[in-house]
């Protein structure tokens, strides 16, 4: 049974607190946006990266990958910061 269902498995109504609820929301929030992470970058970094896949990846291909990532980090907390005008 997931947590935000009305009833709890014995029929009585479950007694979340406010910062249970909200615990509960940042970590799916937080499992949902490391999946979108790896997706993205899964994605637009093996598609740029990777000519050639095999076995291993070649210097260049490990090169281009950890490059790709790492801007994809720094552009994710620009847009970031820039949503919720949080200065550094």
């Amino acid at each position: 049974m997931d947590p935000f269902s009305s009833s709890s498995p014995t029929g009585s109504s479950p007694n979340f607190s406010p910062e249970d609820l909200m615990d509960q929301l940042k970590t799916q929030l937080a499992q949902a946006y490391a999946e979108e992470f790896l997706e993205t970058v899964r994605g637009k970094c093996f598609d740029k990266c990777i000519t050639k896949p095999g076995n291993s990846l070649s210097g260049s291909e490990g090169s281009c990958i950890s490059r790709c990532v790492e801007r994809y980090i720094e552009a994710t907390g620009i847009v970031g910061r820039a949503l919720f005008n949080q200065p550094r």
